[in-house]
């Protein structure tokens, strides 16, 4: 381990006078001492800087694993922003459990309370009027749809719409075209449901 403005040589020789001055490190520990590595880091680094007369940050939240130092909001915030089901995707993502293990019981109650959290409901868009339905469809089949036809030689109509049903009849190429009905759907259907409603179903008139 390394500490920031004290080097290896330093703190061999600071180690001593650190441990003397507080009659060893225990006052660091956490309350629960455990034989871990991690925590005896955090314990001389909290040493280092009360001799040196600073402070460490503590983190925001309730400290859950004690191995790693990892706190219940760092936890549910990976659980939320990952989706994270079960213990070993916690550890995997935060570390936290991946020591005694003695926190395994907290990680699967946040886990438990995630899951029980209700979810933010969909922004519902305003529902268009009859008008703006249509103008919405005309200006859409205009920009993004009848180019794309007239390319090949094609071309589209809007015939009328009713209720989520619009009519359309094709033109040119397209009215003789064996692939119009694939085109009508992955075309013209696709693009007035991303821009209009997804509720729309286009249907070509009886020829």
């Amino acid at each position: 381990y390394s500490f920031p403005g004290i080097t290896n040589k330093l703190l061999s020789k600071k180690a001593n006078s650190i441990c003397v001055a507080y009659d060893g490190l225990d006052r660091f520990f956490p309350k629960e001492k455990m034989h871990c590595s991690v925590m005896g880091h955090e314990a001389l680094e909290k040493a280092i800087a009360c001799y040196r007369g600073t402070t460490i940050e503590e983190k925001e939240g309730e400290l859950v694993c004690e191995c790693f130092g990892v706190t219940d909001l760092e936890i549910i915030r990976a659980v939320q922003e990952n989706n994270l089901k079960t213990i070993e995707e916690v550890t995997n993502f935060t570390k936290a459990g991946g020591g005694c293990e003695r926190c395994h019981g907290d990680i699967a109650k946040i886990l438990l309370e995630a899951q029980h959290q209700p979810q933010p409901e969909e922004e519902q868009k305003p529902q268009l009027s009859n008008i703006q339905k249509m103008r919405l469809i005309e200006e859409t089949i205009e920009r993004e749809i009848r180019p794309s036809l007239q390319l090949d030689g094609g071309d589209i109509e809007l015939i009328d719409i009713i209720g989520n049903r619009v009519i359309v009849a094709t033109r040119g190429a397209c009215s003789s075209c064996k692939s119009a009905p694939i085109t009508l759907k992955n075309l013209v259907e696709a693009k007035l449901r991303e821009f209009v409603s997804p509720d729309l179903v286009v249907e070509e008139v009886s020829k």
